[in-house]
């Protein structure tokens, strides 16, 4: 048999509740998955950053080796001749 409280609602239900409501409050599985997806948003962002820095880089050093040969680049073919 199941004892009243003073409200009528049954002691074991009050039990309930506040076990229900510790393991709610114990629960970090949420937080964890917003701070890992936080996590990979600053890795993704800096990835990012990264590839279009070393894309600069790269840019600028195949024009200042186009400017070293006056302009004068390899053909199609392979050959002397063609234009940067």
């Amino acid at each position: 048999m199941i004892k009243k409280g003073r409200n009528g609602q049954g002691v074991m239900g009050m039990k309930w509740l506040i076990e229900v409501a510790g393991q709610f409050h114990d629960d970090e599985n949420g937080a964890a998955m917003v701070e890992y997806s936080i996590l990979i948003g600053i890795i993704a962002a800096a990835s990012i950053v990264a590839v279009i820095a070393i894309g600069g880089w790269v840019g600028s050093q195949f024009t200042g080796l186009c400017a070293n040969l006056n302009t004068k680049g390899l053909s199609s073919t392979g050959g002397a001749g063609g234009t940067c």
